[in-house]
């Protein structure tokens, strides 16, 4: 599953605010804070004895006494669920799911006389054991959370046994959630299952990771659990319903009703069971006889045609990488409405969140391979192999992201991929400031909350690729190969991990494990170099990270310079706090990269002056160090070293290059006259094989004279990409002695995309338009996420201009997308947007009570500090 994080063309200001997801406790809390077992109980430190040397001695022991009880062991295995049988049908009116479950079960390894099943918030009705075809009422007890059922008799591992019970559950009680990763806990989600929203389609969809299924099922609801499944689903026959594994009967019943029947027969996690419903495009695709279908609501079959359209070279692409074959018999991916993460792995059947929906137009922008990689990806490293506990989830969580990177080098190329590389490092090193913990971590409150974090993800995609460099490319994949094959259809702790790749390397791998997977932290290094003797330069390392809590690191590491055209490059190894290496080159060197390709997880101290990174612009062969030293000498605000490279910026063969060169002449437009660079930013705006980077030169010529450019501007509005065609309505929108004729822009006013209703938005606003309450309004059932973020600021501030245009109705659907809105940067959006209506008491009374019952804690902390200065203004 990935972190709730849109494109790259997204607002990095919010994301930035979102992306600080999670927090850890002192050890002082840890101590302090309540356990969820009631059974256990901390020790009092003795209150005769207050000697200093005592008193440490207690509080040393308190705390290992909590690390004892409070360990995250992996779920024991009393019992083992061979299969699963589901016949389900919904009540929509009620948001209900009735259901009957068959299991078959047997005792794990020890006799058993007592079977637990997590079912959340069910009512239920007789338990049968079913023994052939004798079926005998079982005893049991229930809390709403699990279901004690009284066995007939002792039943050992030998035997194997049935369980049926009817139910009814209730996904929508005790619901709810504050995080950012999984936004919500029902496990099965009803979509506007009484149609009270117009346009929007009602859909039934299920997201069970971590231990949410249980919702929706009696299950064993952990990770470790597999079992083969059959589900059986009652459904309006106008209705298309997917689930795990293969469809293999449809069934016509009365009023208007269908029984369709999956069957899974591979087992696989609880977690990874799942259901989605609804009345969707179909787009059928396969890879040498694998079914690949995309599922999509009605009229976004053509875009999603698109958007998934690398999933079978994605395959095939992985299937060589690994030398594992594709697991399933079928891989179907489906896109919903009000998707509570970004998407979901569940076994042959991922589900994506609405952002994917895109018609056949806006796919032509399409940014979505990176999380298609994800999901797909994590049909081996996480699916077919699976970790045993959710203190392991990196195994599952670092393997998706690095498929990213995979997918990244061998498409689009390996710049590409080292800049996808540097965006995880920031993200990590942004959480780095407030948390730092073990990679694998027995220790944390609520899993969810603690270990969906850019540490599992974002380290732990970078540690791979560590590893992969270490070892080399062969080695790397054939450890891969051997740990799917050696643990196929398990669950798995991390060292599994490391000796799968011990196995293939014959290398003891224990150090390069226990820093990185099994303790906190990262290196920091004092790297200088000292040119005095240019035929044979000293290289000095200094680890200075806080070595009480983080480790002192084996890290190998490489060096490379330029001899002429010829890139050269040497490895060492780091293994000591304080180290010296002779590089022993043989032509005079003046200057010297350290991790220029940018593969290491470290924080550099090092005193390189700014003219350092105007050469490495000048002379690096790699993309992403010539992107470094832009983005350095930029953050110096080293204008008069910056100036003078842009002109080659722009002929960059690397796309983000020539971008971030196109944005730091936006903010410095009289550079562009200076330069002589205005034909050049011309053609690309005409020309550049990238959209982002045109859409950014089309930008710049907006800022430098939009009236010059403005017939230009009119003909690239009508650009097949929305991207171009955006940028270039709202460089119209800056022309200052050019008329906009309201009928050209008019012409846009039926579009649906945000990209082309927010420049629409800006015109109507700077132009004074008047009458155009309804066609705000009318736009907003169109819209969501990103785009519905970026809109609501354009809709609140027309109905504060103009209130006669509809200002209520404004307002109440402002208060309802605070509310109501799953989509934690939504609600943020409509807070602000309410913001310009605060000076009436009603609403800010209305605004101070939807911010007491925000789920979130970081948003409504936000909502709380800004509604508390508006209180001591008023």
């Amino acid at each position: 599953m990935p972190k709730n994080i849109l494109g790259k063309n997204t607002l990095l200001g919010v994301f930035g605010l979102l992306i600080v997801l999670f927090s850890c406790k002192s050890s002082k809390e840890l101590i302090d804070a309540e356990s969820d077992d009631p059974g256990i109980v901390f020790s009092e430190i003795p209150e005769e004895d207050t000697s200093d040397d005592s008193l440490k001695l207690a509080l040393l022991a308190l705390q290992k006494e909590y690390e004892l009880k409070a360990y995250r062991a992996s779920a024991p295995r009393y019992f083992d669920i061979l299969d699963t049988e589901l016949d389900l049908s919904f009540d929509y009116q009620r948001q209900v799911v009735r259901g009957e479950a068959t299991l078959q079960i047997k005792p794990y390894s020890r006799k058993q006389s007592e079977l637990v099943l997590d079912a959340k918030d069910f009512e239920l009705g007789r338990v049968y054991f079913l023994n052939g075809e004798e079926e005998t009422v079982l005893n049991y007890r229930y809390d709403f959370k699990q279901v004690f059922i009284y066995l007939p008799k002792e039943l050992s591992p030998e035997d194997t046994f049935k369980i049926r019970m009817k139910y009814t559950a209730f996904p929508e009680r005790n619901s709810g959630s504050d995080n950012l990763a999984i936004t919500d806990t029902k496990g099965l989600y009803f979509i506007d299952p009484l149609n009270t929203v117009p346009g929007k389609p009602t859909m039934i969809w299920t997201q069970g990771e971590t231990e949410y299924n249980s919702k929706w099922f009696p299950t064993i609801d952990k990770p470790n659990e597999r079992f083969t499944q059959t589900i059986h689903l009652t459904v309006a026959d106008t209705l298309t319903t997917i689930s795990n594994g293969v469809l293999v009967k449809q069934t016509a019943l009365d009023n208007g009703l269908r029984k369709d029947t999956w069957r899974m027969d591979i087992p696989h996690a609880p977690y990874l069971a799942a259901v989605a419903i609804g009345d969707f495009d179909k787009v059928e695709a396969d890879y040498e006889g694998l079914p690949i279908n995309y599922y999509v609501e009605k009229g976004y079959g053509a875009g999603a045609a698109k958007v998934f359209q690398h999933t079978p070279e994605m395959i095939e692409y992985f299937e060589k990488l690994l030398q594992v074959k594709f697991p399933w018999p079928k891989y179907d991916q489906i896109v919903v409405r009000d998707f509570v993460s970004g998407a979901m792995e569940n076994t042959t059947a991922s589900i994506f969140m609405e952002e994917l929906r895109l018609t056949e137009r806006e796919a032509i922008d399409s940014e979505w391979d990176y999380i298609i990689a994800h999901e797909l990806f994590h049909q081996w490293f996480g699916d077919y192999v699976t970790a045993e506990s959710w203190s392991n989830l990196t195994l599952n969580e670092a393997f998706a992201n690095y498929s990213e990177f995979l997918w990244n080098e061998y498409k689009y190329g390996a710049d590409e991929a080292k800049l996808k590389l540097l965006v995880e490092k920031e993200t990590y090193f942004q959480e780095a400031e407030s948390k730092q913990v073990d990679l694998i971590r027995f220790f944390y409150e609520d899993a969810d909350g603690d270990m969906f974090d850019a540490h599992s993800y974002s380290k732990g995609g970078l540690i791979l690729h560590m590893l992969r460099e270490y070892l080399g490319d062969e080695l790397f994949f054939q450890g891969l190969n051997q740990y799917l094959q050696a643990n196929a259809l398990q669950s798995v702790e991390v060292h599994q991990l490391r000796l799968a790749f011990e196995k293939v390397s014959g290398e003891d791998l224990n150090w390069f494990f226990n820093q990185w997977f099994l303790d906190k932290g990262h290196p920091e290094l004092a790297v200088e170099v000292d040119y005095s003797q240019p035929d044979n330069l000293l290289i000095s390392i200094q680890q200075i990270q806080d070595l009480e809590n983080t480790p002192l690191y084996k890290l190998p590491f490489k060096v490379s310079w330029y001899e002429g055209v010829e890139r050269k490059q040497k490895q060492f190894l780091l293994e000591g706090a304080f180290q010296q290496f002779a590089l022993g080159n043989e032509a005079p060197i003046d200057q010297l990269y350290f991790d220029e390709e940018k593969n290491l997880l470290t924080k550099i101290s090092s005193n390189i002056p700014s003219e350092f990174y105007v050469r490495q612009f000048q002379e690096s062969h790699l993309g992403v160090a010539r992107y470094e030293s832009l983005d350095s000498l930029m953050m110096r605000e080293e204008e008069n070293l910056i100036k003078p490279l842009l002109k080659e910026g722009l002929e960059d063969s690397f796309w983000s290059v020539r971008e971030l060169s196109l944005q730091i002449l936006q903010r410095n437009p009289q550079w562009v006259m200076d330069l002589g660079v205005e034909d050049r930013v011309y053609q690309i705006a005409e020309q550049d094989p990238e959209n982002s980077v045109r859409a950014g030169a089309i930008d710049l010529l907006g800022t430098l004279d939009g009236d010059k450019y403005f017939t230009a501007f009119v003909r690239m509005a009508n650009d097949s990409s929305y991207l171009v065609a955006s940028s270039a309505l709202m460089a119209m929108n800056l022309a200052t002695e050019t008329e906009i004729d309201p009928e050209l822009m008019d012409r846009f006013a039926d579009e649906t995309n945000y990209r082309i209703l927010v420049p629409l938005a800006e015109y109507y606003l700077n132009e004074g338009v008047r009458g155009k309450g309804v066609w705000f309004r009318s736009k907003l059932p169109y819209l969501s996420g990103e785009g519905l973020y970026y809109f609501l600021g354009y809709f609140s501030e027309y109905f504060i201009n103009y209130p006669e245009e509809g200002v209520e109705e404004a307002k109440q659907y402002l208060l309802n997308q605070m509310e109501q809105n799953p989509q934690v940067f939504v609600r943020l959006g409509a807070f602000q947007g309410l913001l310009g209506f605060a000076d009436d008491p009603e609403i800010l009374n209305e605004m101070i009570r939807i911010a007491a019952q925000e789920s979130n804690q970081q948003i409504k902390n936000y909502f709380e500090y800004f509604l508390q200065t508006l209180k001591d203004e008023n």
